[in-house]
């Protein structure tokens, strides 16, 4: 390593990292549950419907696009959490892209570009875990004094 990445590495470290993917991924995709609560998911149901699933299952919106993006910011059950994120990114490209999975757009990105960064970035977590800035480590930590 050159002299500038170790002071770098002094400064900036993976759990600041792990801290702003958690708030980028799981921040970003609250404004789309959000927009859903306020608005409703009459077009999430469509889709769910269509795809021969009961109605019932467009309501876990709620939960992948609110809930867990919640937990995973608080750093809190972030790999379980992480995982039922993933899986809704997976409905997501299904249900909305099923068409477009290899299709490029106009700018030359793939047309599932959003739904699979957020379905990576949750992959990620579910690997990294929330790092030291999350009420995860803070539970471990009261795990190790008990």
């Amino acid at each position: 390593m050159t002299c500038c990445e170790n002071k770098l590495g002094s400064v900036l470290n993976e759990d600041i990292g792990k801290l702003i993917l958690r708030f980028s991924i799981a921040g970003l995709m609250l404004f789309h549950g959000f927009s859903k609560l306020f608005n409703g998911i009459d077009g999430v149901k469509f889709l769910v419907t269509s795809a021969g699933l009961p109605e019932v299952v467009a309501y876990g919106v709620y939960f992948g696009e609110i809930i867990f993006p919640i937990l995973i910011i608080l750093g809190l059950f972030t790999r379980i959490s992480s995982l039922f994120f993933a899986l809704t990114m997976v409905f997501a490209i299904f249900l909305a892209h099923s068409s477009d999975i290899f299709a490029l757009g106009k700018m030359g990105g793939p047309i599932i570009e959003l739904p699979l960064i957020y379905l990576l970035g949750a992959i990620s977590l579910m690997f990294i875990g929330a790092g030291k800035y999350s009420f995860d480590a803070r539970c471990k930590k009261c795990e190790i004094k008990a």
